[in-house]
């Protein structure tokens, strides 16, 4: 298990959330689209300039720029129902 930002996430890596660190609205945001802590997301891919990345969710596919991602801290190599 490695710790760092969702931002972080390489294309195909799972994680499981552990906190976020953003705004109250961006939070809330966040949380209304399933980033709470112990969630699963996986990176699934970037635009060809690197940012946003899009990330699967609670069985969507969410596109995040890069900071706003970078206030989300995730366990990296550990799944919890993202695919």
């Amino acid at each position: 298990m490695e710790l760092c930002r969702l931002s972080q996430l390489k294309e195909g890596e799972r994680a499981v959330v552990l906190r976020l660190d953003s705004a109250d609205s961006m939070r809330r945001r966040l949380q209304d689209i399933g980033l709470v802590p112990g969630g699963g997301v996986a990176c699934i891919g970037r635009s060809p300039l690197g940012d946003p990345a899009a990330y699967y969710i609670c069985g969507a596919v969410i596109a995040l720029r890069e900071e706003d991602a970078s206030g989300i801290y995730v366990a990296k190599g550990v799944s919890n129902g993202a695919h």
